[in-house]
């Protein structure tokens, strides 16, 4: 079983960055399609984005629209989310999740590992 931890959650204003970080197992960060989802109080989680093995990513275009950048370091075992820009509505448990390389990288159900969530919550 993949354990995944993200951190870099936090309380920030409208128009701020946050970077999210999901650091794993070398096998889990590097040989999987890695996603990170999103979940808003009373909402459905949400694809935000994902990075493959190989490197194509893939966005929730109507969702981040160009403001998020997906990304991916070997060398520390760790997945990035950088988040530019960020509304009140961003506001939710950010989850990263660790998926077979060819699944559906937009379907939540084609990832067997996840990690525990961290909270961002942006001001007005």
């Amino acid at each position: 079983q993949a354990q995944l931890v993200e951190s870099g959650g936090g309380l920030v204003q409208a128009g701020d960055s946050l970077r999210l970080s999901c650091t794993g197992p070398p096998r889990a960060v590097m040989w999987y399609t890695v996603g990170w989802f999103r979940q808003a109080p009373g909402k459905e989680r949400e694809f935000v984005a994902a990075i493959s093995r190989s490197g194509p990513r893939a966005y929730n275009d109507e969702l981040v629209k160009g403001r998020f950048t997906i990304s991916r370091d070997n060398a520390k075992n760790t997945v990035y989310l950088q988040m530019n820009s960020l509304k009140p509505e961003d506001t939710a448990v950010y989850y990263c999740a660790a998926a077979e390389p060819g699944s559906p990288a937009r379907v939540s159900g084609s990832y067997d590992h996840w990690g525990q969530g961290t909270q961002v919550t942006v001001s007005s």
